[in-house]
């Protein structure tokens, strides 16, 4: 019989690597860019059947993709509930242990806080420049509320704005996701990217 032992351990999502903000000032308050947690790591190397031989592991990750390996990474196309299937096969025998593990893989809990400039981060005194929240979500909150503070004394909210700085300077931009209800709900998630503007 195998003593199987996978784990589930989170990686980050094939996403480009958020700026780094650490010299932003007035920004450490605020988080770096969390995204979308949507890959996952299964590892079932202390499966022992010391009698059986060789195996083969084959998993059903939920999604209609199947892979196969000790070790394997898959990332999903979307958050949401999947639970993942882990057969066994005895390449000696032919048998072929359906079921041996499952997991539960549950990407709809954690937050995501991800916003996006465009076209650029460098920009003119005046040039509009859009800003979109993407992903960004509080799964324990009832409802939530996008803030930007553009650290240059305007502030506004929506999903999606655009802003037109009126001076040169170095722009630490917040966003701010206010989740409301219930008890689990965070009061208050932020990030910050920096937006640099020449004359």
């Amino acid at each position: 019989m195998v003593a199987l032992l996978g784990s589930a351990a989170w990686a980050q999502a094939q996403t480009p690597t958020p700026p780094n903000t650490a010299d932003a000032p007035q920004a450490a308050a605020c988080g770096p860019l969390q995204l979308a947690e949507l890959c996952v790591d299964f590892d079932a190397t202390r499966s022992v059947d010391p009698g059986a031989g060789p195996l083969e592991y084959r998993w059903n990750m939920g999604d209609g993709t199947t892979l196969t390996g000790l070790t394997i990474t898959h990332c999903y196309a979307k958050r949401d509930h999947y639970q993942v299937v882990l057969d066994v096969a005895v390449p000696a025998t032919g048998e072929v242990r359906r079921a041996e593990k499952t997991f539960d893989v549950d990407l709809t809990r954690k937050p995501v806080l991800n916003f996006s400039v465009g076209p650029t981060r460098t920009v003119h005194v005046g040039q509009a420049v859009a800003f979109d929240a993407l992903d960004s979500v509080l799964p324990e909150c009832q409802s939530v509320v996008v803030v930007w503070d553009f650290r240059d004394g305007f502030i506004q909210q929506g999903r999606r704005v655009e802003h037109s700085f009126r001076k040169a300077g170095r722009f630490p931009v917040r966003m701010s996701l206010r989740g409301y209800g219930p008890g689990a709900c965070a009061a208050s998630n932020c990030v910050s990217q920096e937006v640099i503007v020449e004359p």
